[in-house]
């Protein structure tokens, strides 16, 4: 479900994906309560990290930033950037917070990772705060590699790090 295809959820809402830049006004709830999440969880210094990429790093054809709508609303959503040649890096990810504990964030994600095989990307990787248990757990239960000693206290590694290996697909462009 990609670009305009629907899909009704189980409670019988239309669902999309749909590729957006960060200037899309559908993007907005995204950014603003990631932005919260972080300076919540991280303080005010945390505000720099919904900057620190260019506007580009999420276009296509080295990055994307996706949208689940629902009824027209956007609900959940994440980004790819290019890492390396064969590595895109997942950032961006948001559940908005009416709508967390429906395995919005699972599909988001297996989304990435379908859109970034399509492309050529070969690897996916990732960082994630420590305060962050919840996605922790999201990629540890997607079958991501923690790149850190799992038993260790979160706050003593500073961000956690993850990898999955994408399948080979041909590429859509």
């Amino acid at each position: 479900m990609s670009d305009g295809r629907h899909q009704v959820s189980r409670d019988g809402r239309d669902q999309e994906f749909r590729k957006v830049t960060l200037a899309d006004p559908l993007v907005e709830p995204l950014l603003r309560e990631l932005t919260h999440e972080y300076v919540t969880r991280y303080g005010p210094e945390a505000h720099q990290e919904m900057t620190r990429y260019p506007v580009d790093a999420f276009a296509e054809p080295h990055g994307v930033l996706l949208l689940l709508l629902e009824d027209g609303e956007p609900v959940a959503g994440g980004a790819y950037k290019r890492y390396d040649d064969r590595t895109a890096e997942v950032k961006r990810m948001w559940t908005h917070s009416a709508h967390r504990r429906r395995g919005l964030a699972r599909r988001v994600l297996a989304e990435l990772e379908r859109t970034a095989a399509a492309v050529g990307y070969r690897r996916i990787f990732l960082s994630t705060g420590p305060r962050q248990p919840e996605a922790r757990g999201l990629y540890l239960a997607a079958g991501y590699t923690p790149l850190f000693d799992v038993t260790a206290d979160p706050l003593t590694i500073g961000p956690l790090r993850f990898e999955k290996p994408l399948p080979a697909l041909l590429p859509t462009h």
